[in-house]
């Protein structure tokens, strides 16, 4: 172990704490990033992405409509810094599905065209519903019913 790192660690730690510890860090992160991300899709409305109105923001007085948004985008940023750093060689950690959930957080154009593409493919769709269908929420819904063609 090269000596600017053993300087750095607690007292009495070696090679193998050190790895412990890394080998820790990446499981929690691993498992945070996956349950948040579980979270967030479970509590999305069934028509979220066919529906224009299920996507309004709720209403809120307008100052802390403002905090929210530059809180949330603040978030989205920092996240997307971090899942950066998580993506270097040798640095424990969920980087690309970090920075996947720092973009979904920012306001930027084009946001929902992605997340409706992503969420679209079948196999990322079918693990989505058994998410949402164990814990008692309806399917998303990708497409709108065609009702002309059932009324002819």
């Amino acid at each position: 172990m090269p000596d600017w790192l053993a300087s750095r660690l607690p007292e009495g730690w070696t090679g193998w704490h050190l790895m412990a510890a890394t080998v820790a860090f990446a499981v929690a992160s691993a498992v945070v990033s996956v349950v948040a991300v579980g979270a967030v899709l479970a509590r999305l409305p069934a028509d979220y992405f066919v529906n224009p109105a299920a996507r309004t923001r709720i209403d809120r007085h307008p100052a802390l409509k403002v905090l929210f948004v530059l809180g949330r985008n603040l978030l989205g940023y920092l996240l997307i810094a971090l899942g950066v750093v998580l993506s270097l060689p040798g640095v424990p950690g969920q980087g690309l599905l970090t920075i996947l959930m720092g973009v979904m957080l920012i306001d930027i154009p084009g946001k929902h065209r992605a997340e409706r593409w992503l969420v679209t493919r079948r196999p990322v769709l079918r693990a989505v519903n058994a998410l949402r269908a164990r814990v008692g929420q309806p399917p998303l819904l990708t497409e709108v019913a065609d009702t002309t063609a059932a009324a002819g």
